[in-house]
């Protein structure tokens, strides 16, 4: 079963996120911040990680730069899921190591294609 990690500080995003790829049929752990998010994958091996840009103690850009200093994240896909959309802020995550970008807000189905196609 594919593991993924939601990481938003919102908990009302997070939950949705959650309960959408849940009801997919996707195993997904959540952190509430880029720290926690890497401490968790750190002991957990993810298949995929959706990360909010913006948040406290560590935001979605630095948690990208850090995983993908892991050989173990080096090749896993991590999208954003953010509010952000700018082409400058979508470059930053790019260059930083993103594998794509979803605006906030989103529909389900978009969220669970997305997931599906860059898993598959």
């Amino acid at each position: 079963m594919t593991r993924i990690l939601a990481v938003d500080d919102s908990n009302s995003i997070r939950e949705m996120v959650v309960f959408i790829l849940k009801d997919a049929g996707f195993d997904v752990d959540e952190a509430q911040d880029g720290q926690q998010a890497l401490q968790s994958a750190q002991k957990t091996q993810y298949d995929l990680i959706l990360s909010d840009v913006n948040m406290p103690n560590m935001g979605g850009i630095e948690l990208v730069q850090q995983l993908r200093q892991l050989s173990s994240y080096r090749f896993t896909p991590i999208l954003m899921i953010t509010t952000e959309s700018t082409k400058e802020k979508k470059l930053e995550g790019k260059k930083a190591g993103a594998t794509g970008w979803i605006v906030k807000p989103f529909q389900p189905e978009h969220l669970v294609a997305t997931v599906k196609r860059v898993i598959d």
